[in-house]
This record gives structure tokens, sequence and C-alpha cells, in this order.
């Protein structure tokens, strides 16, 4: 039973992703898809990626400072080579690029696996809190947009009714988790515990406030990066900073429902996009040139770091 659990937890995104894939290609042709290639100024691209490197840098030295309280001085080289070889995992099996992160931090700079995977977590938990973050600025940005949209999608009324029973369910299940001792409550209560210890653990490191830092920088750079690579395509070079922000938050979702985003990435932008009245031919466009561009450096970086790590270690 848990074989075939396993199975369908890499089987599923990939199907889903596949199919993802002949949905996007089937609302716009190759040939045209290709001349948005062509046509792109790469620049823009180039800058894009950059950005996206320098983040995932910064993530890397982030890192150092989840492992000085538990004792260990890691070498940013591991950490940086460690960061991009679990993104390119990622690809072949969902969220095991965690797993094999902090094995490689425990093969090549030998500490505890359960120590090692324990900080990554609680580094997730700072990125949820920033992610919080953008979707509440993007909120702010176009609350009376995000308002008038559902008033015309639904009736007024039955909006608040709806809301307010969604309210009221979210209270009675967690007043329902909170007093249940199932495995489910169980897992939930351990969950949202360790978003709150994981939260605080970052305040009562010694260099919190370079660690937040690197947290800002990190989705700074993110959004960046996204934002800069729409330059690419004229089409999209008057497109606004809340469109953006609503691109950006639907396309990193996107990323954990399929193997590395794959199908869903150019999807998320075109749904995303298209509420500000962008052309969908230029957004599914731009989707999937964001996507196989910081694909492919992943795919080259990773590939050359978990060939490398090794070497880099020898003396070991």
């Amino acid at each position: 039973m848990r074989i075939s659990k396993s199975i369908l937890k890499v089987i599923l995104p990939l199907l889903l992703g596949v199919g993802l894939v002949w949905y996007s290609l089937s609302k716009i042709s190759v040939p045209t898809l290709i001349q948005y290639f062509k046509d792109a100024d790469y620049s823009w691209i180039i800058l894009g990626v950059c950005l996206g490197i320098l983040s995932h840098a910064s993530r890397a030295y982030r890192w150092l400072y989840m492992a000085e309280p538990l004792g260990f001085s890691p070498k940013f080289g591991n950490s940086f080579m460690a960061v991009y070889s679990a993104y390119l995992i990622n690809f072949t099996i969902p969220r095991a690029g965690e797993i094999a992160r902090a094995s490689i931090l425990t093969n090549y700079e030998n500490i505890p696996f359960d120590k090692g995977f324990g900080s990554i977590v609680a580094e997730r938990v700072a990125d949820t809190i920033m992610l919080l973050f953008i979707i509440g600025v993007a909120f702010f940005l176009e609350f009376e947009f995000i308002y008038a949209f559902f008033v015309d999608k639904f009736n007024p009324i039955s909006l608040i009714i709806g809301v307010t029973v969604l309210v009221l369910v979210a209270l009675l299940f967690l007043i329902i988790i909170k007093k249940s001792n199932s495995k489910f409550a169980v897992k939930v209560k351990g969950f949202i515990s360790g978003l709150v210890e994981g939260a605080l653990s970052i305040f009562k490191m010694k260099k919190k406030w370079a660690f937040i830092g690197h947290t800002f920088f990190i989705w700074t750079m993110y959004v960046l990066m996204f934002y800069v690579t729409t330059y690419a395509l004229p089409e999209l070079q008057n497109i606004s900073l809340a469109a953006v922000l609503i691109g950006f938050i639907l396309a990193s979702f996107s990323i954990a429902a399929t193997n590395g985003g794959i199908g869903s990435f150019p999807e998320a932008v075109v749904i995303s996009f298209s509420l500000f009245g962008m052309a969908e031919d230029p957004s599914r466009a731009f989707g999937w040139i964001m996507w196989s561009t910081q694909t492919l450096v992943i795919i080259v970086i990773g590939g050359l770091s978990l060939l490398y790590l090794p070497i880099y270690n020898r003396k070991k």
C-alpha cells in the first residue's frame, strides 16, 4: 500500500504536467511559440537569469546561519551546490529535493541528517511567511480590483454569506482539530506547531537580522526576476506591478502542483495575466520563456553541481 502511494505521488504530478503541456500547446501553435522565442529580447532574459542565480546563492548563504547554532561551519560551495542539486532533483520526484539537500550536507559536511533536514524545514517556514507577505501586498495594491472581480462573478450577498460560512467552518475545523487526537489531527497540530516553532527559532539565532535580510533579498530577487523578464516581450512591457505580483504568486504555487512547474507554470501565468486584460498568446509565450530559461539554468548548474561535489570534496 505504501509503495502504491509513493508511486502515485510521483506519477500523478508527472501525468498532470504532461496533460497541461498538451493543453498549453493546443492553445498556441508551436511555430507561433517559437517565433516569440526568436523575437524575445534576451538581454532581459539574461538579467532575469542572473537575478535568479543571485537569489539561490543568497539562499545557500542564508542556510549557513541555520547551521551555526547546530555547531557546524559548512562551506558555502557545498551549500550552493546542494541548493541547485535539490532544485534539479525536484524535477524527477516532487519535494525530494529537500531530502537530497540534507543528504548532500550529511555526506560532505558531516551534519546529521535529522538536524540538516530540520533546518531546511525551518527555512521553508520563513519562505512561507514571505510568500504570504507578497500575497498581502498584492491584495493591498489591488483591493478594489479584487473586490470588483468577486462582486462581478458572484452576487454580493452570496459572497458575504460564503465568506462568513468559510470563516465559521475554518474556526469549527480548528476547534475540532484542537480537541481531537486522531492521526490526521495530530499531523495538522504538528504542522502548525512546526510553523510557529520554526518562525520563532529564527529570532533566537545569533545573526537573525542577517537571516531576515537574506530572506527579503531572496524573495525580492524572485519577484524582480519575474518582472524584468516581462520586458523581453514588447506586448508585456506596460504590465502593471499588481499583475506581476499575482502572476508571480500563482506561478509559485504551480511549481508545487507538477514536477518543477512543467505545464502548470505557463498556464498559471495566462490565468493571472488575463485578469488584467493581457492577451493570451504573449502571456503564454512569456510563461514558457520564463519557465524554460530558469529550468535550463537549474539543469545545467544542478547537473554540474552533482558532478563537481565529489571533486570539490575530494580531500574528504
